[in-house]
Parts: structure tokens; sequence; C-alpha cells
């Protein structure tokens, strides 16, 4: 087992955790090939009632490794497999988030985070768009404040993430907040969770249905553009861009 993801089980319910520390767990190719070959376990382990989605260290996810960057269709794939994934996925986050680690978050089903976390779509500092991560995003977010944060890269905190409708909840405790929650899930028939949960995603599906192609075109195309390149160098630099002014 790759310790890109670690594994632990406790009464039905599986907890991954991201854990490449050194990288802040950015989706790596082998972060997200790891990542989707848990979720796959998980999917045909009739012992396994929810999926938590954690990390270690203080970042949940920084986006996509700018050296290892996974194929957009293979981030396509993971965020699709966590939405129709059979099982309830619950994100537990302590860290900060970033760009395509927003779109994990988007993909789960109830997420909760501590006060001390960070949010904020970077992709457009570095010369790209979030366009892959907007298929589970775009369905759930409030749209008006969706554009500030899309447009400008800012930072938010867990309160702005939960009226963008990102979080379910934010509290000084995560693990306290997600208590009743995984009580509630252990409590709950496997074929009615199940049902409900794609009851729940299916108009989050119909987007991946209807757009997953254009946007993964699109990903493609600005990340091999002149402007993404001098974006990312600047960044793995820690300078300011070229068009900063």
């Amino acid at each position: 087992m790759s310790t890109l993801v670690s594994r632990t089980h406790a009464r039905g319910v599986e907890t991954l955790s991201l854990d490449a520390t050194d990288t802040r767990n950015a989706l790596s190719a082998a972060l997200v090939d790891a990542l989707s070959g848990a979720l796959a376990d998980c999917a045909e382990d009739p012992g396994v009632r929810a999926v938590v989605l954690t990390h270690t260290g203080t970042t949940f996810c920084a986006g996509a490794d700018l050296r290892d960057p996974p194929h957009p269709d293979a981030l396509v794939n993971l965020l699709r497999q966590i939405v129709e994934l059979p099982r309830p996925v619950v994100a537990r986050v302590t860290g900060h988030v970033r760009a395509g680690g927003l779109g994990l978050l988007a993909a789960c089903d109830i997420t909760a985070a501590a006060t001390t976390a960070t949010f904020a779509f970077t992709e457009v500092r570095i010369g790209v768009a979030p366009a892959v991560i907007s298929l589970p995003v775009m369905p759930r977010a409030d749209p008006r404040a969706l554009a500030r944060y899309y447009l400008t890269g800012e930072r938010f905190d867990p309160a702005e993430a939960v009226r963008l409708g990102l979080l379910t909840a934010a509290a000084d405790d995560v693990d306290e907040a997600l208590a009743p929650v995984l009580d509630g899930l252990r409590r709950s028939s496997p074929q009615a969770l199940a049902e409900t949960k794609r009851l729940l995603t299916a108009r989050v599906l119909e987007t991946f249905d209807r757009d997953a192609a254009d946007l993964t075109a699109l990903s493609a195309r600005l990340f091999s553009s002149p402007e993404a390149r001098e974006g990312m160098t600047a960044f793995l630099e820690r300078r300011d861009a070229a068009w900063v002014v």
C-alpha cells in the first residue's frame, strides 16, 4: 500500500489520510492514483459504511503538484469517483486548502474544518483557471460569492467557506463536530445511504456529464500556455509573475 495515503478503520468508518507532507499533499499523479485505489477498495468493502478523507501535516491539499501534475482526465476521474462512491465521504480538514484541494472538498458529501483552516482558489495567480475542479464546486457553491474568490485568488476563512456552501461546518474542535455525523452514518442502512447519496449528487453528476470534456481540454490548454509556464516558474521561484503590476 502506498504511504501517500494512509488508512485506518474504526466501527465501519474508513479514514483515508493524504500523507505527502513534503509536498503539502499536492495532487501529484502518484497521489491521485493512490487515493483512487484506496477509494475503490472502500467501494468494494461491505465493512465500510462511510469514508473520512483527511490529511497529515498543516495542509489538507495544496492543489496540483506543479512538478508532477496529474493529467486532467485523471483528476476528473478522481473527483467523479468521490461523488459516485456508494458510501458517504466526509472531509475532515484541520489545515489549509488551495486550488485542487477545494475540488476534493466539493466532491465530498459532508465537510467540516477547524476554525484555523484557510482556503483559496489560487489558479488565477499562476495563469490557469479552476477548470476541472469546477465540476463539483460550481453546482454546490454560491455563484456570486464564488466569482470573487475565483477571480482574485484571495484567501478566505472557514466561516466564509460555510457561507459559500463549500463547508458543512466549521468548529474549534472538528472531531467533536463530526462525532454526531459519524454516529448518524453508522446508524443508517447501507442501502439507504447509497440511494440517498445518489439523490443528492444527481445534479453534480449532470455537470460532469455535460462539461467534463470541455473543462479537461481547457485545463490542458491553459497549463501548456506561456503565461502558465511563467506563473508556475514564478511560484516555484517565490517571486511575482511578470504580469503583476
